[in-house]
Formats: structure tokens, C-alpha cells, sequence
């Protein structure tokens, strides 16, 4: 069943064209994830969608009685109104019926005596029973309670703004709808509810279409990708791992084809300068379709975001904690007795449910809080470069340009070079005319990496990021992640992003309750295989295996240092087996076998000609040996490089 159709939408942004003449549909129980790099119009298209934008040409077709919900990026709110009241603010009659039920219940709390609100929620929960309206406020509760929200009655006005976020899309998934529209959804929450989120819309039904950084999420939720990409939209199927391999194949596509038009164009310049003749028709048609062949290059590239700046150099002091201990009135103890040693080259990844200190963590790194207990001390080289979750102290006015060069005019390089502020600012994909914009007029997503190259612009040798991920495109991320690989200093990110902690961390500082901080070494995929096998997460073990579990566990910890809290990874086995052996030994002569046999089954598919039979019995041999040759080529890739290890383990 179609339940969305845009047709032909274009869209423009001052001089800007966000997207011309694009075109899809929505199918019931779609799961559509939209990327495309900050200012291509993502969330533009949304609000489209939504019926809160209008698009300049083109129309948005909705099927007949198809419900939309829209979760915005940045979501307004009513200051007064409590969690609950915005949860059920949709106009439907079970909605109004919610918030009246809720309005009679405080009003009766405040006043237990009161015989006409006993009778007004009387008649109500009458009508929420006629309604079956019990289950709706339940569900509401619990997916408040899984985002992180327990007090039901507090006023929005009094929640952090990533709180309101949580409320916002809490109140999006209770709202009854076919389609479901959720810019960001993942940003402001932890983990563990990101882990929930998936689940959750993995078993809701109806039609979903999201925009989203985080591509673990878009693996494990969407099955059809569309890209936003210089004005067009291309659709992949699948989840984000297969866009890649197709988006790999369709630019390959497209250079093979850019250089075969090359290629006519040398030759029919060639002869053009061999002297055309220019009264004969023919000759005539065939400079025209020269003409036309110039003239059908392809779109230009939009770009790539390149990091390519220096630091300041580090010396063997870095940052050094001791016994560090922070607490708030209302929140009590977040950090507990934490001492570490920050060491001149640590990647280290912050995790933990949201509200637990793990920004309060950052911030005593920073300088920016004192540790009501504890010493705190920086090396005489440090120089901190802090990327925090809100894109502080930026002038609205202020043109962009400007912006950067109040942090430095040029900025040193690796390799020992300078660099402009302009010129880094095209690095980071702003042009020349965009860089005269007052920041104002830019995308959220525009503002992070302008924010992000305002950090660097002060060549830091420590790098603090708070959510580095939150509004940042995939390719952003992706090139700030190589940057950090090579960045000569120590980095320390507080992250819900698992993609980006698999990448970035190699130790995992986990909140854990009470102010206990405990390390892990590795990244976040490390971190969780841990903690499974600490919870002993196989619910069918029997009772004996379960007690030898647990002396295992005890024989370990008493071999381990008593006051290490830190996880070592087995070490790697560094041996073939000898069926290994013998693998290694032959799966050459294997794959060159499978790769004739191919070759022969495509060249009997060329000779087939109309005989679909055959040709049908062919394309199944040659899938199943396609197949057969990509698990080969795994394997003969694992072998080898395990041969490769033994080889240096030896040397």
C-alpha cells in the first residue's frame, strides 16, 4: 500500500537549490533512512513530508485516512504545560481524552476531598474504559520511563534540552500513525535506549522514514536508503552496509562512463581538427553531436570535508587526576574517588546512562568545574580544544569568516606548513560566497562543522568532545574519525554513538552508578562483550555450568591485580591449525578453479541468445558461484592475514 507520494519536489534556499524535480513513494512498512551531507536539505524534505514546508514545484500526495507523525529536529514546547500534557498533545478524541483524564487526576491530588473532581474522574476513567484508552497512558508511561523520563507531572520548562528532545519523541511513538517522520531521533539519548529504540521500531508497524548520523542504527532498522546528493535523490535498497557497495558500483559506474565520453570526446576533436567539412549534413550532425557530448559532463562533486590540520606539540605531562570526587544536591554523588593518568596518546570513549556525570567528567578536564574533593593537574604544554553539545558563543549576525579567523587568521599543518582560514573553511565544504553568510542563515548541520573547525582553528594537542556525532553528516564523521586516528595527541569523547566508539576508543571509561567510573580496554564492541560475560547473559545454562562459571570467573579475578579495574583482552591465538594449514595451502588453486568456471558460465550466457531457459539456468549457476567466490575470497583473506601475524610474531 502507497502511503506517501512526492512528485517532482524542488526546493531552494536563497540562491541554493536543495533538491530539483526529485520523486518517491512510500510503502507501508518502509523503513526509510535519509543521508546526504549538512545544507543538502534533509530536513527540509521532512518538514515537506510533514505538510509544515511547501516545496516551490511539485506536490506531496498523502493516501486517504493515512496518519502522519513528525518528530522535528529541534521541537517546540509549551514552558507550562507537564510531560504528560505534551505527550498527549495531538487533536484526536482519545488524545483530548488522555489530557483531560490526567488535568482531573492532578487537580485531585491536590485536593483528595473534592467531590466534584472524585466525580469528574469518575465519569472520565468511565470513558477512558468505553475508549480503551488505559493501554494508550500505560504505553505512554513506559516509553517515558525507557527515554530516561520519570516524573510525569514536571514542567517542560524545567527539563534540560535534551530531556524535552526525549519528550518529544516519546510523545511521536505513543501518537497512533502510519507513517512515522523522525529527524534525529537518536541524538540526546544513551545507548542502552538507542539499543530500545531500535527494537521498538523494528516491531512497530507501519511506514518509517528518519534521518539519522548513527549507521549502526540505520544497519539495524532501515531496509531502503535514500540519498540527498548535489540536488538529486538516489534510492538504494537495503540498509546503510549495502549502500555503500552500491553507492561503490554506481560511482564506479559513472567514472567508467565519464571516461569513455572522454575518450569519444579526444577522437571526435581529432577529427574535428583534421578538418570537418561543414557544408555536408552529415558532417554537420556530427560536430552537433560532438557539441552535445561536451556539454553532457556529469554534475560536479560536492566535495569532501578534509582535516588536514597540525597541533601543538605535547609534552610527557598531560592531565593527571586524583582522587577526584563531585557530587550535586540534586542528583548526589556523580564521580566517586577516580584517579587516572591521561597519557599523551589515549583515545578514550565516555559512556553511560544520560544524567550520570559524564559531561560534568569532561568539564573537570576542561577547567570549566572545580572537583568539590580531589587534584586536578594539566602539563605545562597543554592546550585543550573543547567541543561541546551546544555550538556556544556563535553570533548569529556574524559572518562565518569572521568567525573562524577570531580563533587564528592561518593555522600550522603536519607538515609544517600553514594554512588559511579561508582555505580550510572550503576544506570543511564552505565556499567562497557561502563564507561571507551570517551563520544564521546555515543548517544546524552547517553550524556543528563550523563549530567543529572553530575547535581545531586552535591547533589543541587534547581534544574533549561532548557528542561530537549529535547533527554532523555521516561524511563529516567519517572523515573526523580518520583525522582523530592520526591526530598526535590524546582524545577523550563522551559518545553515544557505537559506530564512532568502535572507530575512535581504545579504552572505555563506563559510568556505572553511585560515581564509580570503571575502565575497559578496547573499544565500545569490546566494552559490551565484557559486560555480557560478566552478566552471564545465557539464560538456558544449567545450574553446575553456571556454578563453574562463576569459579572460572573467581580463579581470574584472583590472578588479576586486586586493584585493577581494567579489562585485558585473551590474547590472539598465533597458530594454525592444521586443517588451517592445508586450507591455506590449496585456496589459491580453489578460487582460480571457481573464477575459470565463472568466466565459462558468462560466456555461455553471451552464446545463449533468446534461449530463456538456458539463460535462466545460467544466471542460477552463475549467482551460486558469485556466492561461492565471495566467501573464498573471505576466507583466503582471514588465512592470510593470520599467516602474515605468524609470520612477524617470529621475527
Amino acid at each position: 500500500m502507497n502511503l506517501l507520494a512526492a512528485e517532482n519536489l524542488t526546493k531552494s534556499y536563497g540562491t541554493k537549490v536543495l533538491f530539483d524535480n526529485i520523486s518517491f513513494g512510500i510503502q507501508d512498512k518502509e523503513k526509510m533512512g535519509i543521508i546526504g551531507v549538512n545544507g543538502t536539505g534533509k530536513s527540509t524534505l521532512l518538514k515537506i513530508l510533514a505538510g509544515l514546508e511547501s516545496p516551490e514545484k511539485g506536490q506531496v500526495i498523502t493516501g486517504n485516512n493515512v496518519s502522519v507523525e513528525y518528530l522535528p529536529q529541534d521541537p517546540e514546547f509549551e514552558d507550562q504545560a507537564s510531560v504528560l500534557e505534551q505527550i498527549f498533545r495531538g487533536n484526536s478524541t482519545l488524545m483530548q481524552l488522555l489530557k483531560d483524564y490526567e488535568r482531573a487526576l492532578q487537580k485531585l491530588n491536590r485536593d483528595p476531598q473534592n467531590t466534584v473532581f472524585q466525580q469528574k474522574l469518575l465519569d472520565l476513567g468511565q470513558k477512558m474504559d468505553a475508549q480503551n484508552a488505559w493501554q494508550l497512558e500505560s504505553d505512554a508511561k513506559t516509553i517515558l520511563t525507557k527515554l530516561g523520563i520519570n516524573e510525569f507531572d514536571t514542567s517542560m520548562g524545567l527539563l534540560s534540552g535534551g530531556q524535552r528532545k526525549r519528550v518529544a519523541l516519546a510523545s511521536a511513538l505513543i501518537n497512533p500513525s502510519d507513517l512515522l517522520i523522525l529527524d534525529e531521533p537518536t541524538n540526546h539519548i544513551d545507548n542502552a535506549t538507542v539499543d530500545w529504540l531500535e527494537q521498538y521500531l523494528n516491531n512497530r508497524k507501519g511506514a518509517l522514514i528518519m534521518i539519522t548520523h548513527d549507521r549502526y542504527f540505520l544497519d539495524r532498522v532501515a531496509n531502503q536508503i535514500l540519498e540527498l546528493d548535489r540536488g538529486k535523490l538516489y534510492p538504494y535498497p537495503g540498509n546503510y552496509t549495502r549502500y555503500l557497495e552500491l553507492k561503490a558500483e554506481r560511482e564506479e559506474q559513472e567514472e567508467a562512463s565519464e571516461r569513455k565520453r572522454q575518450n569519444r570526446i579526444r577522437n571526435e576533436l581529432a577529427w574535428i581538427r583534421r578538418g570537418a567539412q561543414a557544408r555536408s549534413t552529415k558532417q554537420r550532425a556530427r560536430i552537433e553531436r560532438f557539441e552535445a557530448l561536451v556539454a553532457d559532463k556529469p554534475a560536479e562533486s560536492a566535495g569532501r570535508v578534509d582535516i588536514a590540520a597540525g597541533a601543538s606539540r605535547l609534552g610527557k605531562k598531560v592531565i593527571e587526576c586524583r582522587h577526584l570526587h563531585h557530587e550535586f544536591p540534586q542528583r548526589g554523588i556523580v564521580i566517586e574517588d577516580f584517579s587516572y593518568s591521561v597519557a599523551r596518546n589515549d583515545r578514550i570513549g565516555i559512556i553511560g546512562p544520560n544524567g550520570m556525570g559524564k559531561s560534568t567528567l569532561l568539564n573537570i578536564f576542561d577547567g570549566r568545574i572545580e572537583p568539590d574533593q580531589g587534584e586536578i593537574e594539566w602539563g605545562p604544554t597543554v592546550k585543550v580544544g573543547c567541543f561541546a553539545q551546544e555550538n556556544t558563543a556563535m553570533n548569529p549576525n556574524q559572518r562565518v569568516i569572521d568567525y573562524i579567523k577570531d580563533i587564528a587568521e592561518v593555522l600550522p599543518t603536519a607538515d609544517g606548513g600553514v594554512i588559511t582560514a579561508s582555505q580550510m573553511l572550503e576544506r570543511f565544504l564552505f565556499s567562497p560566497a557561502l563564507q561571507w553568510t551570517p551563520i544564521a542563515k546555515l543548517s544546524g548541520g552547517e553550524k556543528r562543522r563550523l563549530y567543529l573547525l572553530h575547535v581545531l582553528m586552535g591547533a589543541p594537542n587534547v581534544l574533549l568532545l561532548d557528542e561530537p556525532t549529535n547533527d554532523l553528516d555521516i561524511q563529516t564523521l567519517r572523515v573526523l574519525e580518520e583525522y582523530l586516528e592520526d591526530f598526535p595527541g590524546a582524545v577523550i569523547s563522551v559518545s553515544h554513538d557505537r559506530y564512532f566508539l568502535d572507530r575512535v576508543a581504545e579504552k572505555i571509561f563506563s559510568f556505572e552508578g553511585q560515581g564509580k567510573i570503571r575502565t575497559y580496554i578496547g573499544n565500545y564492541s569490546d566494552y559490551r562483550e565484557h559486560v555480557m560475560q560478566e552478566q552471564c547473559i545465557e539464560p538456558n545454562m544449567a545450574q553446575g555450568q553456571i556454578k563453574k562459571h562463576q569459579n572460572e570467573q573467581k580463579d581470574q579475578a584472583a590472578a588479576e591485580n586486586s586493584h585493577s579495574q581494567t579489562f585485558k583482552p585473551q590474547k590472539e591465538r598465533l597458530k594454525m591449525t592444521y586443517k588451517e594449514q592445508r586450507e591455506y595451502e590449496q585456496i589459491d588453486d580453489i578460487i582460480a578453479q571457481k573464477e575459470a568456471e565463472l568466466a565459462k558460465v558468462n560466456q555461455e550466457m553471451n552464446e545463449a541468445g533468446s534461449d530463456y531457459g538456458k539463460l535462466n539456468e545460467l544466471v542460477s549457476q552463475q549467482q551460486a558461484l558469485e556466492k561461492t567466490l565471495e566467501e573464498l575470497m573471505d576466507r583466503w583473506t582471514y588465512l592470510n592475514e593470520l599467516a602474515e601475524k605468524i609470520s612477524q610474531s617470529k621475527a
